[in-house]
């Protein structure tokens, strides 16, 4: 089927996740988020969705268990040599969906695989915080981030762990940054970054609906 595929249309998309803390969320939740948007936006262009990648690069997470984090030689060696794979195989318009920002750093080497496989292409797609997601996530909540309500969809949480109801006040990410794991892990409790830890399911719905098609789109014009 792929190969009949690929006969008339040389496109896929690799998701990209990470296991992580996300306060009451799923640990998988960027992995769920990534896989899960790729899906829905390519189910009227029929092209085909790769399993998703699900560990990544999460250092400052590392104190809390079940966080699981590459390096960043392992990742980039990791990542290109799926791509290259994918290339051999014949897909020649790759679409990269990554759900998680600790991944970023690895979109330079993915750039520059660009000419080195012909006429193949490589675009990165950082899904939640492209133009229109972050304009209606925004719009909704300005206190949005790690952890929050705005990673909070049904798919990404656990049977039987009840949301705390208050806001938790912001966390200032630049101290952090440079923090190390056992204090970033003191700093932030729960994991969450601050805000809501759940809005309403509608407007989720909507952000949901906008992540595919800005998603959809970005697919369409490679």
């Amino acid at each position: 089927m792929v190969e009949e595929r690929l006969r008339s249309d040389d496109r896929c998309v690799l998701p990209l996740g990470c296991t992580e803390q996300h306060a009451f969320l799923s640990l998988s939740t960027d992995s769920i988020l990534a896989e899960k948007v790729s899906v829905d936006a390519v189910a009227p262009l029929g092209v085909p969705v790769f399993p998703v990648v699900a560990y990544g690069m999460t250092p400052a997470f590392t104190a809390y268990p079940g966080t699981v984090s590459l390096k960043m030689a392992t990742y980039t060696a990791l990542l290109v040599d799926i791509l290259e794979g994918l290339t051999i195989q014949g897909f020649r318009r790759i679409v990269i969906v990554n759900g998680h920002g600790g991944n970023t750093p690895a979109r330079t080497v993915v750039a520059e695989m660009a000419g080195k496989y012909g006429a193949a292409k490589f675009l990165w797609h950082d899904w939640w915080n492209a133009p229109r997601v972050m304009a209606k996530v925004k719009a909704t909540d300005p206190d949005a981030s790690h952890a929050s309500w705005m990673e909070n969809f049904p798919w990404t949480r656990l049977p039987n762990v009840e949301q705390p109801a208050e806001k938790k006040p912001m966390a200032d990410w630049e101290s952090l940054r440079t923090s190390p794991p056992e204090v970033v892990r003191k700093k932030l409790g729960d994991g969450s970054f601050g805000g809501l830890y759940q809005r309403p399911d509608d407007e989720m719905d909507a952000i949901w609906e906008v992540a595919v098609q800005e998603t959809r789109d970005i697919i369409a014009s490679i």
